[in-house]
């Protein structure tokens, strides 16, 4: 049970369900009737060739990149572009937990893989649009997970590729990270193994779920110089720092579906392209045909631009671009002008080539 209309149009902003009926998933579940949550911008070109794919983070949806990154002058110009932001599985959106017949649990939802994302994007576009081939996939995150496994798995569909702050394979502390997050929900006494009577009955393990992001999601630098202070909800500033954990951090994920970030976070784990070929890493890369700029954030605490600089090393052509963001990862939230027009920059010149 869910505590408000988070996961509504009237919040999320607007977005169509697209059917892909019965799915069958990597692990050996199936979806009776898989519905992607879609937003597009712009308008399809008569050859359809003028089509930028975006694929959403942990936790996040469309709503972001229609508020941050998309608009008239930006890299992601919906005045030249056919944008099609798709909401991954399991974020509360397309077809999740909360949304199965008789709101399944997340001991009982199926296991869903950065391939399935990825597969049945293909079939959306392919299906619904008539979509053959991308000038761009780029997402953020999670969302660069699945850019990853778009060059790899259909090269001769992606002509470039930007990644951000996200890596092809989910590294060892990346593991654990994620790891600590899903235990923060599921360690909580109102979780009773899977299953829950009412959303308030985890909201603790929900805080503590923010609280972990807190530490590693925003940088040290952020925490020092008190960089909080420059953020505002509508005409809200905060305070204190005790302020800015409870009415952003805490306010943000204690409204969201605690099954919705177990299926993503299992899934987040499991992140690796290699698993296209046989666990070699740089076979998977070296299938990459994009014109690639991997775009890490300097102060990121999870996927640092060493991580992204290994990645970039094994795929063909690929530029390392890194971004400056303060905030560190919770940098793609765009709260700092400058890195906005840092990843517009680098955007235009890699559409421009």
């Amino acid at each position: 049970m869910l505590p408000n209309d988070f996961y509504t149009p009237e919040v999320q902003g607007a977005y169509d369900l697209h059917s892909l009926g019965r799915f069958e998933l990597e692990e050996g579940g199936v979806i009776e009737d898989l519905q992607l949550a879609v937003a597009t911008y712009g308008e399809l070109s008569p050859a359809k060739d003028n089509a930028i794919l975006v694929p959403t983070w942990f936790s996040g949806t469309h709503q972001t990149w229609e508020q941050v990154y998309i608009g008239p002058g930006r890299a992601l110009d919906p005045d030249r572009y056919f944008i099609v932001v798709v909401n991954q599985i399991g974020n509360g959106l397309s077809t999740s937990p909360h949304t199965a017949p008789d709101e399944i649990a997340m001991s009982r939802f199926p296991k869903v893989r950065i391939s399935d994302d990825v597969i049945a994007q293909e079939r959306l576009l392919r299906e619904v649009f008539g979509i053959e081939t991308l000038q761009l996939v780029v997402g953020g995150s999670m969302g660069a997970q699945q850019t990853w496994e778009w060059a790899v798995r259909f090269p001769d569909k992606v002509l470039r590729a930007a990644p951000i702050a996200g890596t092809a394979q989910n590294t060892p502390h990346d593991f654990l990270f994620t790891q600590a997050l899903m235990d923060a929900i599921t360690s909580d006494p109102g979780w009773a193994g899977g299953e829950y009577s009412s959303h308030t009955e985890v909201a603790a393990g929900l805080r503590r779920h923010a609280g972990i992001w807190a530490v590693l999601g925003l940088s040290t630098e952020f925490w020092k110089t008190e960089f909080w202070r420059g953020i505002t909800m509508g005409e809200y500033r905060f305070t204190s720092m005790a302020d800015f954990q409870t009415n952003f951090m805490e306010a943000v994920f204690t409204a969201m579906d605690p099954d919705a970030l177990l299926t993503m976070g299992w899934k987040w784990q499991r992140g690796d392209v290699a698993r296209n070929t046989d666990g070699d890493l740089a076979a998977a890369l070296g299938r990459v045909t994009a014109r690639t700029f991997v775009l890490p954030i300097d102060e990121d605490m999870f996927f640092p631009p060493r991580d992204c600089a290994a990645e970039a090393a094994l795929t063909p052509g690929a530029e390392l671009r890194v971004l400056p963001s303060i905030a560190g990862h919770f940098g793609l939230f765009g709260f700092e002008q400058t890195y906005l027009d840092a990843l517009d920059g680098h955007l235009k010149e890699l559409l421009a080539g």
